[in-house]
């Protein structure tokens, strides 16, 4: 009987053992699994992380973050290349989610039907903007709670398809905040900017990356505080909420990206106080 009980006992350390070392192995994964959502992970220092085809960037500790675009599929595949060599995938379900429809009127109908000088405009600041959100470091700036930017009523959602003037343009990508013309906006959490100018559809338009090439942008600004370079702490005041650009009011619109994924920042926060 003793035999027996010594056995099982070894079995059951055995057991207990190689379960710690399996999930060891597998990446450690917290956050939203839904489209718009951020996920942040760990694996063990010096792997590499590849999500579907694409090698992301992993901290010297093992760390990273993925994000999952308004349209990203149902199905995901992680995959880490450890540094002996041996590779293991892992499957992620995202959740699907269903947007509003959000009509817009009144607008002028230029900022609609933009011409063709304009056009060529708003191509330029397109690429400029893009390019300042291709910076890409080692700073893990989002790993502190993030906090809201400005309060006020929230009159915009992420994910909503827009109809401007009665006809379909690109969904909304960010979280609109309805506040009063010049009126605090603080920096959700710390990163350094990498774009502040005016553009012809967002007006006053600030980018701050927060590291992993995970970034803020701030829209329809009335005053821009800081300049490109600027190393920004959480909570510091970084512009002024204005009315500028394609808008019906004063308000913020609040977006963030993950490489060329939209990330929903509704999802990172808590209620609005």
């Amino acid at each position: 009987m003793r035999s027996f009980q010594l056995l099982f006992l070894l079995f059951f350390a055995s057991f207990i053992a190689n379960s710690l070392l399996a999930n060891d192995e597998f990446p450690q994964l917290s956050g939203d699994f839904i489209q718009g959502g951020l996920v942040v992970g760990k694996v063990a220092p010096g792997s590499r992380v590849i999500i579907n085809d694409y090698m992301i960037r992993v901290s010297a500790n093992g760390e990273f973050i993925i994000g999952f675009g308004r349209d990203y599929p149902a199905n995901a595949k992680l995959t880490v290349l450890k540094l002996d060599g041996t590779e293991y995938q892992h499957a992620m379900q995202i959740t699907q989610r269903e947007y509003k429809i959000q009509y817009i009127n009144g607008l002028p109908n230029a900022q609609v039907k933009p011409d063709k000088k304009t056009l060529v405009r708003i191509k330029q600041e397109s690429e400029s903007i893009s390019q300042a959100r291709r910076l890409d470091e080692e700073r893990m700036d989002f790993k502190a709670k993030f906090i809201w930017p400005t309060k006020g009523p929230i009159t915009g959602v992420f994910g909503s398809q827009r109809i401007l003037n009665g006809e379909p343009r690109q969904p909304h990508y960010g979280v609109d905040i309805a506040a009063p013309v010049g009126m605090s906006v603080v920096a959700p959490a710390a990163g350094v900017v990498t774009y502040a100018d005016n553009m012809y559809f967002s007006g006053g338009t600030l980018v701050l990356d927060h590291g992993h090439r995970l970034s803020s942008s701030f829209l329809h600004l009335d005053e821009i505080l800081v300049q490109v370079g600027d190393r920004i702490a959480q909570g510091e005041n970084i512009a002024l909420v204005g009315e500028t650009g394609r808008v019906t009011g004063a308000h913020l619109d609040w977006r963030m990206n993950w490489y060329d994924q939209r990330i929903d920042p509704y999802l990172l926060m808590d209620e609005m106080p």
